[in-house]
């Protein structure tokens, strides 16, 4: 055995080389599953108490595509090609120490198992997962240890078993899903513009026509981007409603410069070329063209950048809450003098309205301009939260927000003291008001602190 994590008297050890024959044959003897095979990265460990074995767990490559666990984590479909490997799932845990003779043995050891799985697999395979899936059997098992470590329970498979290598067959048998974060913004990470260090050696690049949006979307999409005027001459070879809907696409799926953009495009698969009226090279058959970047540093040099970002705007807006999650595009620049503001959802970076700018202020189309514009011209904001840095503290913002049903969230800073020094003055009373002893009929929550 190697690579030990102990707490007190449990010790957690990836199993070396060596001992894969012995582990593999506990398994097969006396798991109801066996064994099973390794593939892609794959982890043993063993959980001793006391020095002797009391648990044996594996764990490997996470399911392609579980609606439930995409749904829970927000994900695009780019996200979750890019992103899957760092979701790791427990394929076999198997108690081998009797639990009668040890009350609460199983949930004692995942536990142990799982605090120590990061770092383990991080030193196995070079990079850091945030997540941690696994199934269990409504009908034979309740998943007591899973609750008792604070697994989530958030869904169910589909009820298919691999028949052949590419081909599923019904079971009638659909398996309990559960989530443990590895990680306290585990959530947070896997849907954000960019995931941690330590985790980016496990994100793939995704294979070529993953698209942030669904074809009835792209169609729509292109619809829209196609009325856009077109800056250069008539008569060109790629029209301005296909490179609009490649730049859009790209944006949405995270790509933050013109040179990303066009990498983006050549990944589209022959039919979606097809779909967006895209050339047939001649003497081919099938082989469409895309834009290369001479073309798209044309357009969006000559392009209207406030119209394109209304196009795209009023687009989003049209399609809230039916769009696969997009990555937020708030801060990000198409080219070097060009800022693209977006108003995003915080949980999941889905973009509600984007608009463009030239400066961060002091211009008439800088962002504190082009932010009051944007809040003025949404419909409504019932319910919502809207949250910005110091920039965007300024009474426009807070009214239009107010104004349309909604509530904002905006960091004061040294830039306007006579409002710094009114919310030191609140922040104090209230301080203040929360020290006073609380009546007899109030109950107050126990502050608990983080670890």
């Amino acid at each position: 055995m190697a690579v030990a994590a102990s707490r007190g008297e449990l010790t957690v050890e990836v199993v070396a080389a060596a001992d894969c024959a012995w582990f593999d044959a506990q398994l097969a003897e006396r798991h109801y599953l066996g064994a099973g095979r390794p593939v892609g990265d794959y982890l043993r460990q063993v959980v001793r108490v006391r020095g002797a074995p009391a648990a044996l767990l594996v764990w490997g490559p996470s399911c392609y595509a579980l609606k439930d666990r995409d749904r829970w984590l927000g994900w695009s479909a780019t996200q979750r090609v890019e992103r899957l490997k760092l979701v790791v799932q427990n394929r076999r845990f198997l108690v081998l120490a009797d639990q009668h003779a040890a009350p609460n043995l199983a949930s004692q050891t995942l536990a142990a198992a799982l605090r120590a799985l990061p770092a383990h697999w991080q030193q196995s395979f070079g990079y850091r997962p945030l997540l941690a899936e696994s199934f269990t059997d409504p009908e034979a098992y309740e998943g007591t240890c899973y609750k008792a470590c604070n697994w989530e329970a958030v869904g169910s498979s589909a009820g298919y078993s691999r028949h052949r290598a590419d081909f599923y067959v019904a079971n009638e048998r659909p398996k309990r899903l559960w989530l443990f974060a590895l990680d306290p913004r585990a959530r947070a990470h896997l849907r954000a513009a960019e995931v941690p260090g330590e985790c980016r050696p496990g994100v793939v690049a995704p294979p070529s026509g993953v698209l942030p949006v669904a074809q009835p979307q792209l169609l729509s999409l292109f619809e829209v981007l196609q009325k856009a005027p077109d800056p250069r001459a008539k008569n060109t070879r790629f029209r301005i409603g296909a490179v609009l809907t490649l730049v859009a696409l790209a944006l949405l799926a995270g790509r933050r410069d013109l040179a990303a953009i066009v990498r983006f495009a050549t990944t589209l698969r022959p039919p979606q070329r097809r779909l967006l009226g895209l050339p047939l090279r001649t003497g081919t058959r099938g082989f469409y063209e895309v834009p290369g970047y001479g073309v798209f540093y044309a357009v969006l040099g000559r392009l209207d950048h406030t119209a394109f970002a209304a196009l795209l705007s009023d687009w989003l807006l049209a399609h809230a809450g039916t769009l696969p999650q997009a990555l937020s595009m708030d801060g990000k620049m198409i080219r070097d003098h060009l800022g693209l503001l977006t108003l995003a959802q915080h949980e999941d970076g889905a973009p509600q309205a984007v608009a463009v700018y030239d400066q961060k202020e002091g211009t008439p189309r800088c962002e504190q301009v082009v932010a009051t514009a944007l809040l003025e011209k949404i419909p409504a904001l019932d319910g919502k939260l809207i949250t910005a840095d110091a920039l965007h503290c300024q009474k426009a913002n807070a009214r239009a927000v107010v104004e349309k049903g909604g509530e904002y969230l905006f960091h004061v800073k040294g830039n306007q003291p006579s409002l710094l020094a009114q919310a030191q003055v609140l922040d104090a009373a209230a301080a203040a008001l929360d020290a006073r002893p609380a009546p007899p009929f109030l109950s107050r929550r126990p502050a608990v602190a983080a670890e």
